[in-house]
């Protein structure tokens, strides 16, 4: 072989393997940015940290968080409510029983009301206020089984429709969608504040206790890319908590800055609506066995999550 042609050789192999280098060097970024950016990772399902807030992941954050991904095949959902009965009994006549007590987040989150399929919850959030009559006051639905009170068709509700996986979705709106395959797993709350991408700061709404006093917070909301956010803002948390100017308890002209702060680091998408859930004595969040915040009021209704 003349020298001119070893000389071509040996530039092919050259070239063959740096070629060969940047595709392992742009496939190992893409699986890393996969890895730490949710979003970006096409199997995600769920997964629970914690922030400040500006969103900014921190291992003493004030804020607890839950996101997940309402199409991962790992995930189911339910909605429990406190029933001195199983959920969706009925009686002699083939009527709903709903015979409600008072039952806070651990008793809702443990019972059997609270299992599906035999298997008791990954994950759960607090959810819908509830009245003197220990019913819960909105629209709360489990698998299709209706459980609301005075308010459903006025406040506004967050729920993870039925359907196939590729057709499942959150949706945040007033009262029942017209859809029927989008009332299969719905949890009231009070206090709407984005919809259909545009922030508001809900304080006067909320009224001066709710705004400045019960600053303990209990939200959801929903990207333009169908992924979910749970966040529960409690200083009274169970866990270690390092309070400074950017990671204290919210108030509502914050809420933008910290939902919008985990969805951008998280590849998640834009905020798109987002609601808060009964706060005061009430916020709950439960994550992997470990419940991060519980308080000592009865609950309306909570948000459950399963792994498969």
């Amino acid at each position: 072989m003349s020298i001119k042609k070893l000389f071509l050789l040996f530039i092919l192999i050259i070239a063959a393997s740096l070629l060969s280098g940047c595709q392992e060097i742009e496939a190992n970024s893409v699986a890393k940015a996969s890895k730490t950016c949710p979003g970006k990772d096409a199997k995600f399902s769920i997964d629970f940290f914690k922030t400040n807030n500006q969103g900014t992941k921190n291992q003493r954050g004030i804020n607890h968080v839950i996101i997940f991904n309402p199409k991962s095949a790992e995930l189911d959902f339910k909605v429990n409510v406190g029933l001195s009965h199983k959920l969706y009994a009925k009686d002699a006549k083939g009527k709903l029983r709903k015979q409600y007590i008072p039952k806070q987040f651990h008793e809702l989150i443990t019972d059997e009301n609270a299992k599906l399929n035999g298997q008791l919850p990954i994950a759960a959030i607090n959810a819908d206020y509830i009245d003197t009559d220990d019913q819960p006051q909105g629209l709360n639905v489990s698998r299709g089984v209706e459980y609301s009170g005075a308010f459903k068709n006025k406040r506004s509700s967050f729920g993870i429709s039925g359907g196939k996986l590729q057709q499942r979705q959150a949706t945040i709106q007033a009262g029942r969608r017209k859809s029927d395959i989008l009332n299969y797993n719905l949890v009231g709350g009070n206090g709407r504040f984005y919809r259909q991408g545009k922030f508001k700061n809900i304080c006067q709404d909320l009224g001066e206790f709710a705004c400045k006093n019960a600053t303990n917070r209990s939200m959801a909301a929903i990207t333009n890319k169908g992924y979910v956010i749970l966040l529960v803002n409690d200083s009274k948390a169970n866990s270690d908590i390092e309070l400074s100017q950017v990671n204290q308890e919210l108030l509502p002209d914050m809420f933008d800055n910290v939902l919008e702060g985990i969805a951008n680091n998280n590849c998640l998408g834009k905020i798109q609506e987002g609601i808060l859930f009964d706060g005061g004595m009430s916020p709950g969040l439960y994550y992997n066995q470990k419940t991060y915040v519980e308080n000592a009021g009865s609950i309306g209704s909570v948000f459950l999550i399963y792994k498969k």
